[in-house]
């Protein structure tokens, strides 16, 4: 094993660049070339809006009661089934409404009036993040998704910021820069450089032989749980390190000034190189409790702006097909202006999804002329101000469990959301 890459892996551990491999993985890594398989999707990316962000710039319209200040019920402009705000004209940057509606609005699939049940951005992103209100244990959708889709893949999930629990499932990865990835997948290298290595070829073969052949000793022989267990974490890292070296040929050149670009980058590199299985997105200060309008028409364009070189670049490297997107904020804006021109917490929002399974083209969910929601029927998904329910995150998180195909799935047992039959949404993607 290369003494460099041990060392390194084993001190980022903390950070999750080290994961725990069943000594049945282990012992099929050994006889198979000493490698790790790779990942090959389903990707799943969450963007968050950290901070509010204003639906009624974006995906929620309201040109009525003074809810917005840029534009009148008249100007709501509409693609397909989506109604959105007009915003080309007081952006300077980014993204626009009118271009990124265009773009996905055949894709795309929005709920609106979704209930937080409250008002504050711990619990809320929280509760966003995992579908749970009242507990701090429960994994986030990215992290339980990929305990059950990779448990042994190196960066199975990535998190770039936002609530970022992992339920203890899967260790937490960070990865801030292309430049930390190129050295995390060369650590053997001087300052991760391919063509000097710290040791020479043949003397890390034998030294990964010499382990190797340790570790199929202690795998045969009997020992208590928790010693096969310690000897699992150690020799992952070094199957992880192995793994993490097919992560060099797709890392970019050069990394992009744009917040949410560079993150992109450091995770489509991670899904190509098959070591990674979700990555958690961020970019913040959409807290925007004054100067609402400036704030959400620089912040949103260059949030879409993010989603659009996804998939740009997603579908120039063939993986297009194999992504699902969620893009969410842990609250809303008031519909009314507080004195700085601002807008406070409202603990009704919306969220966007798009991707491989997706029936796009779609609104479910609205709110009413005052910003409230109206409730849905879970069977239809149309709107029933009488009779249906109050759409939360654990309904969407339950259904979402649902598309990806853990709810079954032991991890998900061990964090049930207990959604009521009568309550489960139906054919929510599609």
């Amino acid at each position: 094993m290369r003494r460099r890459n041990f060392l390194q892996l084993c001190a980022a551990a903390g950070l999750g660049f080290s994961t725990p491999v069943a000594p049945s993985t282990i012992a099929s890594a050994v006889e198979a070339d000493r490698e790790l398989p790779s990942y090959d999707g389903p990707y799943y990316i969450v963007f968050n809006a950290s901070g509010g962000w204003d639906t009624t710039y974006l995906m929620d319209p309201k040109g009525i009661n003074e809810i917005n200040r840029l534009y009148k019920h008249g100007d709501i402009l509409t693609e397909g089934n989506h109604r959105f705000a007009p915003d080309a004209e007081n952006i300077e940057s980014g993204i626009s409404n009118e271009t990124f509606f265009a773009k996905y609005g055949k894709e795309l699939l929005v709920i609106n009036g979704l209930d937080y049940s409250v008002n504050n951005h711990s619990p809320c992103s929280r509760y966003m993040a995992t579908g749970k209100l009242d507990s701090l244990a429960y994994p986030t959708f990215a992290a339980l998704v990929a305990a059950c889709n990779g448990p042994d893949v190196p960066l199975a999930f990535l998190t770039f910021g936002n609530y970022s629990a992992t339920g203890n499932l899967v260790p937490m990865s960070r990865v801030p820069y292309l430049n930390s990835l190129n050295r995390l997948a060369n650590a053997d290298g001087v300052d991760g450089s391919t063509r000097h290595s710290y040791h020479d070829d043949f003397v890390s073969d034998r030294i990964e032989r010499a382990l190797e052949a340790q570790l199929q000793t202690r795998i045969e022989s009997n020992r208590l749980p928790r010693v096969e267990r310690s000897q699992s974490m150690l020799y992952a890292a070094q199957l992880n390190s192995k793994a993490l070296q097919r992560v060099t040929p797709f890392i970019p050149k050069s990394s992009p000034k744009e917040r949410l670009s560079r993150q992109v980058d450091i995770a489509l590199a991670s899904f190509r190189a098959g070591i990674c299985v979700s990555a958690n997105l961020s970019i913040g200060q959409f807290d925007s409790h004054a100067n609402n309008d400036a704030d959400q028409m620089k912040l949103i364009p260059e949030f879409l702006a993010g989603v659009d070189y996804l998939i740009t670049k997603a579908e120039q490297w063939n993986i297009r097909e194999k992504l699902v997107v969620v893009m969410q904020s842990e609250m809303g804006r008031t519909p009314t202006y507080n004195k700085g021109n601002g807008k406070d917490h409202w603990s009704i929002g919306s969220i966007m999804f798009l991707g491989a399974g997706i029936q796009g083209n779609r609104v479910i969910g609205a709110t009413d002329e005052q910003q409230f929601l109206v409730p849905i029927n879970p069977e239809t998904l149309a709107l029933d101000k009488e009779g249906g329910i109050r759409l939360r995150p654990e309904h969407v998180h339950s259904a979402l469990r649902d598309f990806a195909g853990i709810s079954t799935h032991r991890s998900c047992d061990n964090f049930p959301l207990k959604v009521a039959e009568h309550e489960r949404l139906k054919n929510l993607f599609g």
